[in-house]
């Protein structure tokens, strides 16, 4: 069961036995939920995710700090790769005088931990790949737009039995891609999204539909009806976060009925 639904049937003090007779209550809730047994190989999988995901946050902190250190010395470069590399390329010329012996020490120190961080992310890259290809289900997910090998198997290895949700509406609900409520009196009041559930999952699947979006402007949206609509009444993000919704029910729908990825009618013309 998750914790935070065992919290509210604690009475006071926290220790073992408040905890045992909490959970001997809340498991004979009629709707209470419960999560379900991973299997070996799913946990594994999460893991590597989490470890790329905290080595590129660590190569993001890398790139400010060579960035912030050089601009104090005025050497700015453009952002972006080509800009980091020129960077990178004052730092390896002695013969450079703008930077001083001792920041250049600590700025080649900087250099190869970003080159190794790249090489760690790269090969974590790989590895995810070739555990996509061996999983059906992951190169079932991968073929609806927005969807790539990442969050395929991220979602593969998240979820263990995709039919603990009654419905796709709520698997995107548990992910947190819904308006939050705040209703009362026989009066719907929707905010925000909740951001609510798994983060990792929810912010690949904004930046899945941010680069539907990005496609569907540059190709033409003619063949997506309701995206078209939707972005001619709506701000860019805020559609992505609409759109982010329906590729998760999408996503639940193949991972529960074991169901192909259908294109709409307009595109299939």
């Amino acid at each position: 069961m998750p914790p935070a639904y065992v919290k509210p049937y604690v009475k006071r003090q926290k220790n073992d036995v408040a905890d045992a007779e909490a959970i001997c209550e809340a498991v004979t809730r009629a709707n209470m939920r419960f999560v379900p047994t991973k299997t070996p190989e799913q946990p594994s999988v999460l893991m590597l995710h989490r470890t790329r995901h905290l080595f590129i946050r660590q190569q993001t902190s890398v790139i400010n700090a060579i960035r912030a250190h050089l601009a104090e010395f005025g050497i700015v470069a453009p952002v972006g790769r080509r800009g980091v590399e020129e960077l990178l390329t004052v730092v390896a010329d002695p013969n450079d005088k703008r930077v001083s012996d001792v920041a250049r020490a600590c700025l080649v120190a900087l250099g190869s931990q970003l080159l190794s961080l790249k090489k760690q992310i790269l090969h974590f890259d790989r590895m995810i790949m070739v555990w996509h290809r061996s999983n059906a289900t992951s190169k079932r997910l991968n073929y609806i737009p927005g969807v790539g090998p990442l969050l395929a198997t991220a979602l593969v290895s998240s979820i263990a039995d995709p039919t603990a949700f009654r419905s796709g509406r709520d698997f995107s609900a548990w992910i947190g891609l819904v308006p939050k409520q705040h209703s009362s009196g026989g009066k719907d009041r929707l905010g925000s999204i909740s951001k609510q559930g798994d983060r990792y999952l929810r912010s690949l699947f904004v930046v899945g539909a941010l680069s539907v979006i990005r496609y569907a402007k540059l190709h033409g949206t003619k063949h997506r009806p309701w995206l078209t609509a939707l972005l001619a009444r709506r701000p860019t993000k805020v559609a992505a976060i609409a759109l982010a919704n329906k590729l998760a029910r999408m996503a639940w729908t193949m991972m529960a009925k074991g169901e192909r990825y259908r294109q709409p009618a307009a595109l299939a013309a």
